[in-house]
């Protein structure tokens, strides 16, 4: 089974709404195409599908399906004025849909994976003749903060990653996935860099830095023994007050890789 952060379904659904194409995958336009059919796996809320949708055109046609069923629930809703977008509550390893992709995207997705090798083949399996995977993920263990956030929250950090890494998932997932790929079969790899970037003074920077304080959020990984509660609110009350006060710069470490078969 497939460990995950548990987070408030609306909480987290609206922050999916606030993500589009061109910020959160802007590597991915240059391989779309009118006409193309499209299955963005671990879509959200269907909110960069909908930017996928909108660039295929009423020719091309977008499947989005993600295994938590509120997030689809509230993307059918949002959603719903994009004729050529459809969305549904499944899991990749049991979805079975009645025809195959010319591209399949999946952003952020494969690093909460034990089994990303077996979801590759998976997705191979749902591309026509000649179609194109592309993966956006993380390396976790590259995050970059200037300047470095107090001990609480790089204590909490390092526990994430212990926490992650134990429960099978690849923290530098975005390093290994062309080795992946080619070992699933797939030829003509492409690796594209598309680190995020916050820098103090953009108006999303207190939002986007934050992220870690969400996750610390969380309990689970007080009650899996990982962390104490007191340790976790440390850390959240500590980071808060370094965005407000020092906070300068963070960079996420994301790459693209992409690759055909035959």
């Amino acid at each position: 089974m497939n460990k995950h952060i548990e987070r408030d379904g609306k909480a987290t659904a609206k922050h999916f709404d606030t993500r589009n194409l061109q910020n959160d995958y802007a590597t991915l336009p240059p391989l779309l195409k009118e006409g193309m059919r499209v299955l963005d796996v671990g879509c959200g809320t269907g909110a960069i599908s909908k930017g996928i949708a909108e660039l295929v055109g009423p020719s091309g046609h977008v499947v989005g399906i993600d295994h938590t069923e509120a997030f689809i629930s509230s993307g059918k809703e949002t959603y719903k004025h994009v004729p050529n977008l459809e969305l549904h509550h499944a899991d990749l390893f049991t979805f079975e849909p009645e025809e195959k992709f010319d591209l399949i995207v999946s952003a952020r997705v494969l690093q909460w994976l034990s089994n990303p090798k077996v979801a590759l083949q998976k997705l191979k399996s749902l591309l026509k003749p000649g179609g194109q995977l592309s993966i956006l993920d993380y390396n976790h263990e590259a995050l970059e903060w200037q300047p470095e956030p107090p001990q609480s929250m790089r204590t909490f950090y390092q526990t994430f990653l212990k926490w992650r890494a134990d429960a099978g998932m690849n923290n530098h997932i975005a390093e290994d996935l062309a080795e992946y790929m080619q070992e699933a079969g797939f030829h003509s790899i492409e690796v594209l860099n598309a680190n995020e970037i916050y820098k103090k003074g953009e108006a999303s920077f207190k939002d986007k830095v934050a992220i870690w304080s969400k996750v610390a959020g969380s309990r689970q990984m007080v009650d899996e023994g990982y962390i104490t509660d007191k340790e976790r609110l440390q850390a959240i009350e500590e980071y808060n007050q370094w965005i407000e006060t020092d906070a300068q710069l963070m960079v996420m470490k994301l790459k693209e890789t992409r690759g055909k078969i035959d």
